[in-house]
């Protein structure tokens, strides 16, 4: 039976269409996935995201436990800060993406994580063997009684400062990849959509009233159709499609995620500098269709260099075209002529590098 989130039934009262996604309950539009598509590129969306895991991090020992257990280095965030970083496993192979939130040191968890909802059972299982097999202090709190909202769009900010009055002062000041507790929730300025916007934390009984504020402000629901078409467009990655534990964040375009400044042992980074000194890597592209037809997943892309593989892909409504992010051989670059197939059928396309589209703009 899958699960559902606290604002289950304003989405069916909505009319929203239900589908099951990593064993949840959840909206894939409310009539139209391609106006709330649009809608967030020109005005605002609010997504239940509820789905996905909020994690809480104490202890005196906390921040050298997120040092190694992270590609990334926590030791950059300041209080009032987020990172976005890759959990590995001991041969670099992803086991999720999420974002780190540092609270502040006055706070009684003075760091959140927020992880993807299908690896969830497992994140939590696999930070509490690291816990268990190092020295220190530091404690884990799921934290199940938090619900989860996504405003984005070029008018986000606005319409929740309206929404949400009292959390007006802290949307104001907040700075891109910036949060601030609020109760026992908070609010960042982040997202997955390539525009501006907020992720609000707040108690799960205080979900349902802030929903339909942003309705009565002119926000529009949006579903996980819309989400994932608006992120693909931003060339932001999904797991379980465009990298996975079979695959590495430097073949997977995350190479920016990952910090090797620093003699820093965190898990995987062995296996990250052999495979960054090895030929033959693998990289993570943009592909535009030029022919008619829709690229998806796992379509195979001939090239000068030897053959790749679609890992995401769909129809982009800000550009009017299809569009696809694949894994390439070494030697191939944006601008370069590749062959899709489509069922059988070979499809021209031009290799570019993601986002396509970053705050509305089309860029490709």
């Amino acid at each position: 039976m899958p699960k559902q989130t606290p604002l289950y039934e304003l989405h069916r009262r909505g009319a929203a269409r239900m589908v099951d996604f990593g064993g949840w309950e959840m909206p894939l539009h409310y009539g139209s996935q391609l106006e709330e598509h649009l809608a967030v590129r020109a005005a605002s969306g609010v997504f239940d995201v509820s789905h996905m895991r909020v994690l809480d991090l104490a202890g005196a020992d906390v921040l050298p436990f997120l040092r190694h257990l992270l590609a990334n280095d926590c030791t950059r965030l300041e209080p009032g800060r987020a990172l976005y970083s890759c959990m590995l496993q001991a041969d670099g192979g992803v086991l999720d993406d999420l974002i780190v939130y540092r609270l502040g040191d006055a706070a009684p968890a003075p760091y959140r994580i927020v992880v993807n909802a299908a690896t969830a059972d497992d994140d939590i299982a696999w930070m509490q063997r690291v816990i268990a097999g190092r020295a220190g202090a530091v404690q884990l709190r799921p934290r199940p009684d938090l619900a989860l909202l996504a405003v984005q769009g070029p008018q986000a900010r606005v319409r929740l400062a309206q929404a949400a009055p009292h959390l007006a002062g802290a949307v104001g000041a907040l700075r891109v990849f910036g949060v601030a507790p609020v109760a026992d929730g908070m609010v960042a300025r982040t997202g997955y959509t390539g525009e501006d916007g907020c992720e609000i934390a707040l108690p799960a009984a205080e979900a349902a009233g802030l929903w339909a504020a942003l309705l009565e402000a002119g926000v529009r629901p949006c579903g996980l159709g819309a989400r994932d078409t608006l992120r693909l467009e931003a060339g932001l990655n999904l797991y379980g499609q465009d990298m996975d534990r079979g695959v590495t964040p430097l073949e997977s375009g995350l190479a920016w995620t990952v910090d090797l400044r620093e003699a820093r042992d965190f898990i995987g980074r062995a296996a990250l500098e052999a495979q960054a000194a090895a030929p033959g890597l693998r990289q993570l592209l943009g592909l535009k269709l030029r022919d008619r037809g829709v690229l998806r997943a796992h379509q195979e892309v001939a090239t000068a260099h030897g053959a790749g593989q679609t890992t995401s892909g769909s129809y982009a409504p800000t550009l009017g075209g299809s569009i696809a992010l694949a894994r390439l051989p070494a030697g191939v670059k944006p601008g370069d002529e590749v062959q899709v197939d489509l069922r059988g059928r070979a499809a021209a396309a031009v290799v570019c590098r993601p986002p396509f589209v970053r705050h509305g703009k089309v860029l490709v």
